[in-house]
């Protein structure tokens, strides 16, 4: 299910919120329906037996190249 994060307009408060179809947004603190949605990273795990976790960028499952051991080089990865 997706998760949003928003800030109310009115009183400034950050909050997130699971949103479903047309669903009204109001904020938890004012109850005021003046809110803007974030912009946010996202996170997740592919399903695949590769192990691909999209979270964490510096994981690699590549040997890397010729002159490193998979992972410490800098210069390829």
């Amino acid at each position: 299910m997706p998760i949003y994060e928003y800030q109310c307009t009115k009183c400034n408060e950050e909050f997130e919120c699971i949103v479903l179809g047309e669903d009204t947004v109001t904020c938890p603190k004012c109850n005021t329906r003046k809110v803007k949605r974030k912009i946010s990273a996202c996170s997740f795990k592919s399903g695949d037996k590769g192990g691909g976790d999209f979270s964490s960028p510096s994981k690699s499952s590549s040997s890397g190249c010729s002159s490193c051991s998979g992972g410490s080089c800098t210069s390829c990865h």
